[in-house]
């Protein structure tokens, strides 16, 4: 399998990269990313044979099977459906799109080619919540409610690295995306029941710096997302599930019962690490000729839910 990874040198470019050396019959044959300089030398460090700068010149090559899109948000839709017509199988990291209308033409364009389009959903990998998914299916837990802090401290327009972005970043269309579709693929469907409330824009950014959503399961499980870009204190995202049959705490790859001890989850799947998983999802759904989970047509309620959210707050 000849992936190309484009974003190849931002956070997430360089966490699937990671990702990928540990996938045995996979190899990475191009890489693209912004600055000729700083993508060649990546390239050279990591004994890649093509670097470019546009998805353009690394969609066109023969030795790209698929591509995995660690891009600017904004580009997600239009490079996404560039791949597809390439006959090009793509990976999108979170979110596919920034709009509903963005989502809809990415689920058109899969289902026009037939190929593997996926969304970036690593929650749904996580080896945390894929313990938590099983025991609900299995009928040991019942989820009640899922409590979620989304926490970061961004004033200024900078990555997960510290370094300026060419992108605005939103709470709603990228972080609160990662839970509503957890809670969605936890509870078995839809939300029912979805409000936003959004604190004020930053006078520069344009963006609300803080939001809470409520959401409501069919089976009246409740969500409550509490997410903010001016915490000063730890950051990243963190679960609570209180169920009929104990509370369980998520944080990231780690899970914990309400008494912050330690599960083990080394027989949930052959990684604890997320990105690798979701790689590993999307390298055998092709190989398999399968649609995989977090497909972009699986992932389109939890955008259709972004979409409802967002026009609550307008």
């Amino acid at each position: 399998m000849r992936i190309c990874v484009a974003g190849a040198y931002g956070a997430f470019g360089l966490k699937h990269l990671d990702a990928l050396a540990n996938i045995e019959g996979v190899k990475v044959t191009s890489v693209m990313g912004p600055s000729k300089d700083k993508i060649n030398a990546l390239a050279s460090q990591r004994g890649i044979a093509h670097a470019a700068t546009t998805i353009e010149d690394c969609i066109a090559r023969d030795d790209v099977d698929a591509v995995i899109l660690s891009t600017p948000t904004q580009m997600h839709a239009q490079q996404a459906i560039a791949c597809m017509d390439a006959g090009k199988h793509v990976l999108i990291e979170i979110p596919m799109a920034d709009s509903l209308e963005d989502s809809q033409k990415i689920v058109t364009k899969q289902e026009q080619t037939g190929l593997v389009a996926m969304a970036g959903q690593v929650r749904r990998f996580n080896p945390s919540h894929q313990w938590i998914h099983n025991k609900v299916k299995a009928g040991e837990l019942k989820i009640q409610q899922m409590d979620v802090q989304t926490y970061f401290f961004r004033r200024t327009n900078t990555n997960a690295k510290g370094e300026p972005r060419t992108w605005r970043d939103h709470l709603l269309w990228h972080h609160a995306c990662h839970s509503i579709d957890l809670f969605q693929y936890q509870t078995g469907g839809t939300a029912v029941e979805a409000f936003g409330l959004q604190g004020p824009k930053h006078p520069d950014l344009g963006i609300a710096m803080d939001m809470a959503i409520g959401l409501k399961a069919a089976d009246g499980a409740v969500c409550t997302l509490s997410l903010s870009f001016n915490n000063d204190g730890p950051l990243g995202t963190f679960f609570r599930y209180i169920c009929d049959n104990g509370t369980y705490i998520a944080r990231y790859d780690d899970l914990y019962d309400g008494q912050e001890n330690q599960i083990d989850l080394s027989d949930v799947a052959v990684s604890n690490n997320g990105i690798e998983l979701i790689n590993r999802e999307f390298i055998a759904a092709i190989r398999d000729g399968r649609t995989p989970n977090s497909s972009v047509a699986d992932v389109l309620s939890a955008m259709q839910t972004l979409d409802r959210i967002e026009k609550s707050m307008s």
